[in-house]
């Protein structure tokens, strides 16, 4: 069935099936989330690329299995759409080729619309809220309905009344002398990241609407996409930010920092490299260079140290993802949200591939690191892997396996 996105409110399709049947190894999904952060818990994609009515839900560590061709990856595009939005950027940066996520037999309407709808549940002092976003992709890109909800309240609800104007018409939840609050917003954002500057705040029912729209917005933040490149960490590197890039390129760089400020979280890296790398591993060490570049090490414990230049696809990419997991916002290149308590805010490790070159000891291990960060709160991860033997029985882990 083909998707149209018409004039008028979101057209949002009937109770929605599962995208794949999830298998959890321990207890609820967020279970161990404190109850005060918010945090999504499914991503819905009505109608995205090769996706529809599918339904994940997300745990506190959720990968999500299958062979290729079933979509994962077009799954992990969409939060980080949702998260981008989520943060204020527009239709044209998150989506520079929308037609690409168009269902390829979606046929257009008599205006020759296409486009596709997103949706996701974020979890948190409000309970559950939900939000659902229908693009137009074709004849040109812009969002043209927009939901936000609570409680089987519609907390706000954009729609497209004027195709040759860049504005959607927005109704959101007043609650006073008036039911509801008419207003144009951009059709280029999302409106619930614009809901804090146009709402007042004056009644219970615009109360409402600001806390459901900081809960989502809260949840969507601060995502670090990651997929680590083990052909750029072999190299010596410049110091610089000591911020780690989403290719991971730069790891001595951040090994050097993160050694001197956290020896603790250091030591948890040391352990895992012992754990995943291939023989003795005494340390993990940043060696500054003559030229004032930096390479990273393990020292053996023997008098040799074995640069990362050696190290074979699978280490390297271990090593990375496994430093993503035991530092922060602080460390990695991800924009924080400076306007929300430390404590309200979770950062989204998102990384596809995440089995790629490595073996069964190595995918294990991993796992259940990030169970364990994930246990904390702070951090949440998603990811992608082609084969759930690795992590079956992990603790803390959620599977959710894809049919192609």
């Amino acid at each position: 069935m083909g998707v149209s996105c018409v004039s008028g409110a979101v057209s949002l399709p009937p109770r929605e099936h599962r995208g794949g049947e999830p298998s959890r190894t321990a207890g609820p999904a967020d279970g161990d989330a404190p109850p005060c952060r918010p945090r999504l818990t499914e991503l819905r994609l009505s109608a995205f690329a090769g996706h529809r009515r599918a339904a994940f839900p997300l745990g506190a560590c959720t990968l999500l299995a299958g062979p290729s061709g079933c979509g994962k990856t077009n799954a992990l595009r969409a939060y980080e759409a949702l998260a981008r939005l989520g943060a204020g950027a527009g239709v044209g940066e998150v989506f520079p080729d929308p037609v690409a996520y168009v269902p390829e037999r979606a046929r257009p309407d008599a205006q020759r619309r296409r486009g596709f709808r997103i949706g996701c549940t974020a979890e948190g002092p409000e309970g559950p809220v939900r939000l659902d976003v229908a693009v137009q992709a074709e004849p040109e890109l812009r969002i043209v309905g927009e939901r936000l909800s609570s409680a089987g309240v519609v907390l706000l609800e954009t729609a497209l009344r004027d195709p040759s104007r860049p504005f959607v018409q927005a109704a959101w939840h007043t609650a006073g002398q008036s039911p509801v609050t008419r207003a144009p917003l951009p059709d280029d954002r999302l409106g619930t990241a614009l809901l804090p500057l146009r709402v007042a705040g004056r009644t219970d029912g615009q109360r409402r609407v600001l806390a459901a729209a900081e809960q989502m917005v809260v949840a969507l933040r601060s995502v670090f996409a990651c997929d680590p490149r083990p052909e750029l960490m072999r190299a010596a590197v410049p110091l610089g930010s000591g911020r780690l890039l989403g290719d991971c390129g730069n790891l001595a760089d951040v090994l050097w920092r993160t050694r001197a400020e956290c020896g603790q979280r250091y030591a948890q890296l040391v352990a895992a490299a012992r754990a995943g790398c291939s023989g003795a591993v005494a340390d993990v060490v940043a060696e500054l260079l003559a030229d004032g570049t930096v390479r990273g090490v393990l020292d053996r414990g023997d008098g040799v140290r074995t640069g990362l230049g050696r190290l074979g696809d699978g280490e390297l990419r271990y090593l990375a993802l496994s430093l993503v997991l035991l530092t922060g916002p602080g460390v990695l290149e991800v924009e924080q949200a400076g306007e929300v308590p430390e404590a309200m805010q979770t950062l989204t490790v998102m990384a596809d591939g995440v089995d790629r070159a490595l073996d069964p000891v190595q995918r294990r291990e991993l796992a259940s690191l990030a169970a364990r960060m994930c246990e904390r709160g702070h951090i949440r991860v998603v990811g992608a892997v082609s084969d759930a033997s690795g992590v079956a029985g992990v603790p803390g882990v959620t599977v959710v396996h894809l049919e192609p």
